[in-house]
């Protein structure tokens, strides 16, 4: 039964981005929790329709007091919490069970430093082999790294790097990026160069001064440390307004004003730049490699679909996906130019023409895929159209619907099948219907607009 201080506690709590911290009654804090709104979350907790499950239903038994510390945000609040859980470490957020592992932010010890996640117990295996002088790094882990957290909320965590990320402009890849070596301005930077989310230091588009200045800033940000340092910031981008280098300065003003927005980012579980996908991203984008016999894990995958009502208001649509994950930034909408009757295999060739010749012209980066929505006749319009261009075609497939999907391979005169349930395939699925969706949706803004003319 709640007590009356705790009723007047609940009564009072604000709605806004917090974390909780549930005390027994000698003031021992059993848990902490982060909230998007602390009124309704932690009011939920003793409504009497709630319907726990054992472990917490034991643990709001023992609640007799709790402390609320707002926060400016969902991401504060979920920093907030992880250094709390970390400092504290309440009896009730340990690990249910013992194969149960939180997710870390690991940060690379290299000259232009990446930033990757990892499980807390691989975290807790490197720190013991350290100490028995031994060794012991997880693949596709740098050697040297330094970890911020356990966080609990792994889909959060990754959903709160997206938007670091597109303040700080950390690379995310594991190149080997070293400072003496010229030709580093010969290389091409991926996708995430070219929308703005990373700086790219591994073809030499940024000083190493100024990629390690991002990066304490992000440390510094993880670390709670957000006040000072936007106070900090505001003094340097003066600094620079002062000395007339009004670049830079702009640089530092976007980055400050971002951070100041991230009050706009309340839920996290509503995904920055991505659906919500039944299937492992991961998984799915290494499945398609094999299934694609690639070297190389594709990183980004394109595209591309055409929609018309009996040939009229054509247009096409190009979806983009980025390490298996839809990325809304990089969709684009085409409206039919050049064809006025049904050829869907002009169409798509004037999309991919268009689409190869403005990367060609801004020398930026190409897909690793380009998924076709169609059989073979929309294949060869695709190839047709980057020989057009005058570019060397990513690898290309069509994905059409007959007797089941199929997959067209350029060079091979029958389609494969690829079992049904795997993980790659239903990836192509995916963006294949996602790339109709937003074709779609395009076509009947256009005929809604003529109707109204």
């Amino acid at each position: 039964m709640t007590s009356d201080p705790l009723r007047e506690k609940l009564s009072a709590l604000p709605d806004s981005p917090g974390v909780y911290l549930m005390k027994d009654a000698k003031g021992v804090v059993l848990y902490v929790g982060k909230a998007k709104s602390l009124r309704s979350r932690v009011s939920s907790y003793f409504q009497p329709s709630a319907d726990h499950e054992p472990r917490i239903a034991a643990m709001v038994e023992q609640v007799e007091d709790l402390e609320t510390l707002q926060a400016d945000s969902e991401v504060d609040a979920l920093l907030m919490e992880s250094r709390l859980i970390k400092d504290i470490q309440p009896r009730y957020n340990a690990r249910e069970k013992d194969d149960k592992s939180f997710t870390v932010l690991g940060i690379s010890q290299d000259a232009y430093p990446y930033i990757f996640l990892t499980r807390e117990m691989d975290v807790i295996a490197r720190q013991r082999a350290a100490a028995g002088g031994g060794a012991y790094v997880p693949a596709g882990e740098p050697e040297k790294a330094t970890f911020i957290g356990p966080f609990t909320h792994s889909g959060q965590l990754r959903a709160a790097l997206k938007v670091f990320q597109r303040i700080f402009r950390f690379r995310t890849c594991t190149i080997d990026i070293r400072e003496d070596d010229d030709k580093r301005r010969f290389f091409r930077p991926c996708l995430l160069w070219n929308i703005g989310r990373c700086t790219a230091p591994c073809a030499d588009k940024i000083p190493q001064e100024a990629y390690t200045e991002d990066i304490r800033n992000f440390r510094r940000m993880m670390g709670g440390a957000k006040r000072d340092l936007l106070r900090e910031m505001k003094a340097r981008m003066k600094a620079h307004s002062d000395a007339r280098e009004y670049e830079l300065a702009a640089v530092v003003r976007d980055q400050v004003q971002a951070i100041e927005q991230l009050r706009d980012h309340q839920d996290l579980d509503d995904s920055l730049e991505t659906d919500l996908i039944p299937l492992d991203p991961v998984k799915s984008v290494d499945d398609l490699r094999d299934l694609l016999g690639m070297e190389l894990r594709p990183r980004v995958i394109e595209g591309t679909d055409i929609s018309h009502l009996q040939g009229t208001d054509s247009v096409g649509s190009l979806v983009s996906f980025v390490d298996g994950v839809p990325f809304k930034s990089g969709y684009r909408r085409y409206k039919i130019k050049t064809v006025d009757q049904i050829d869907d295999y002009a169409s798509i060739k004037e999309v991919v023409l268009r689409r190869f010749t403005r990367l060609k012209n801004e020398e930026a980066a190409f897909p690793d895929v380009l998924m076709i929505d169609g059989g073979q006749g929309h294949l060869n319009a695709a190839l047709a159209a980057m020989k057009e261009a005058g570019v060397r075609p990513p690898l290309t497939v069509g994905l059409a619907k007959h007797e089941g999907d199929h997959l067209w391979l350029a060079g091979r005169a029958e389609p494969i099948r690829p079992d049904a349930h795997r993980p790659g395939f239903r990836l192509l699925q995916y963006v294949r219907d996602e790339a109709h969706r937003f074709a779609q949706n395009y076509h009947h803004i256009l005929r809604r607009k003529r109707i109204r003319e």
